[in-house]
């Protein structure tokens, strides 16, 4: 079967033509992403989204601990300066603790809410007449607990009658 030119080039022209276009899809294929690469994409940005999600969560709980423990300090110099309390046990008030110092009205109020309850036990007492013959001198340690709300702090106290 023979052909003549122009239909024989029409053919050819039309091959051509197909496998241009081919072609062109081809390469166009490969600009593309593939399902596969869009879905690995996908997982490694919520894999980093998490992380920093995890990483925001600790910063805030090592936040609130770090308030929390302020205020313990704080509340801690307080009793500390308090003659009255800690070598018993007793139950008051932040506000009864600080009456000596003078406080702005709103901390006032914040420690008047502020219960503590003071827990002291005898650790050891030590007669310095065993080394001392002509010493009458009694030293009492002990640990004076201090609940806080949902709080504990301890502190080591010496006392000298």
């Amino acid at each position: 079967m023979y052909c003549s030119k122009s239909t024989c080039g029409s053919i050819l022209s039309s091959r051509k033509h197909f496998l241009k276009k081919n072609v062109s899809y081809a390469q166009s294929a490969r600009n593309a992403f593939t399902l596969i690469e869009v879905m690995i994409a996908v997982m490694i940005i919520s894999v980093v989204i998490g992380a920093i999600l995890q990483m925001r969560g600790n910063s805030s709980f090592i936040y609130e601990k770090i308030e929390q423990n302020s205020k313990i300090n704080q509340y801690l110099s307080f009793f500390i300066s308090n003659k009255d309390y800690g070598l018993e046990k007793k139950s008051t008030t932040m506000k009864n603790l600080c009456e000596e110092f003078e406080l702005d009205s709103e901390l006032r109020r914040e420690f008047s809410s502020v219960k503590l309850n003071i827990d002291y036990k005898k650790s050891d007492i030590i007669d310095m007449s065993e080394f001392d013959e002509g010493s009458e001198l009694v030293i009492e340690t002990g640990r004076t607990i201090l609940n806080i709300n949902d709080s504990t702090a301890s502190l080591i106290r010496i006392r000298i009658p």
